[in-house]
């Protein structure tokens, strides 16, 4: 009778201890300078960093089930945050549960993050550099970095961000980029939509390159500034304020081209295009599509 009744015990208490074990929480914190670094990696679940006006790191969260541990290196001038797999090939991560982690670090510290198919989400930072490598999983950012360097593959970009030099790359994600943005902005896709949105700022020099993608944007011309905008087979939409001052041109193999008071030229054989200048003519526009439609809109 005992046996059975320690033998019942003893199931529920294993179970509790796997779901123990399963959710191992995180409670760390380390010294990091202001503008100190910080690298984060984590394979799957979710990456969450927030600014804070503290001169440290803290981390929070659960490590996955299977996970090896939490792996904390470094010093005040440069921290290292990464989740460790058990050795034996990318078996054994498919294998482990997800780790969620929230980062609390200065505002000023430098970025650096990298993801497989963990969900990125960074807010409130300052950094000089904010760095973020992601294969599947989503990215989404609201910061002020000086320098901004995104990288994705498959997952879907949502960016908000007040800075001075940004480069977004993905490969079949769709992304967002608004913000005051008065630099230079270059993004570029393969098969996924870009939509950018320059609030109160005039952009200095744009690049959007997509091959299936449609390419949507809003901004105003910096004097001299520069945009280039470049697709196969997706749509550009350039919309630009009335008191632009820039030469504009657009060339287009098989789609429909439009701009603002010109009339299309229709080239002997397949094609078109149009040349124009608006305002005093000081800076630079070029629309390049092969199939599809390529329009200036002044608005």
């Amino acid at each position: 009778m005992s046996h059975i009744f320690f033998r019942s015990l003893s199931l529920p208490l294993l179970l509790l201890a796997a779901a123990a074990f399963a959710q191992t929480p995180i409670d760390e914190t380390r010294p990091l300078d202001a503008r100190g670094r910080i690298d984060i990696g984590n394979v799957k679940g979710r990456i969450e960093v927030r600014a804070w006006d503290r001169d440290e790191v803290k981390i929070s969260g659960t490590l996955g089930e299977g996970v090896e541990k939490l792996v904390i290196e470094g010093n005040r001038q440069h921290l290292v945050v990464e989740v460790r797999y058990p050795k034996g090939g990318w078996g054994n991560r498919d294998k482990s549960g997800p780790t969620e982690m929230l980062l609390n670090v200065p505002r000023r510290a430098d970025l650096k993050i990298e993801s497989v198919s963990a969900n990125v989400h960074v807010t409130g930072v300052a950094s000089s550099v904010l760095s973020i490598n992601a294969v599947s999983g989503d990215v989404m950012v609201a910061a002020a970095p000086a320098k901004a360097s995104i990288d994705a593959v498959s997952g879907d970009l949502a960016l908000t961000l007040n800075s001075g030099d940004v480069d977004v790359q993905s490969v079949s994600g769709d992304m967002v980029l608004r913000g005051r943005l008065n630099g230079d902005i270059d993004a570029e896709t393969v098969s996924g939509n870009i939509e950018i949105d320059v609030v109160g700022e005039r952009i200095r020099e744009l690049k959007a390159n997509t091959v299936s993608g449609d390419v949507n944007v809003r901004t105003a011309l910096a004097p001299k500034g520069e945009i280039k905008l470049e697709s196969v087979s997706g749509d550009l939409l350039l919309r630009l304020p009335k008191d632009v001052s820039a030469q504009a041109r657009g060339e287009s193999f098989s789609g429909d081209l439009k701009a603002t008071g010109v009339t299309v030229e229709k080239r002997q054989g397949p094609g078109s295009s149009f040349s124009t200048r608006y305002g005093d003519g000081s800076g630079d526009i070029g629309l390049q599509a092969f199939s599809g439609s390529a329009e200036i809109r002044l608005e």
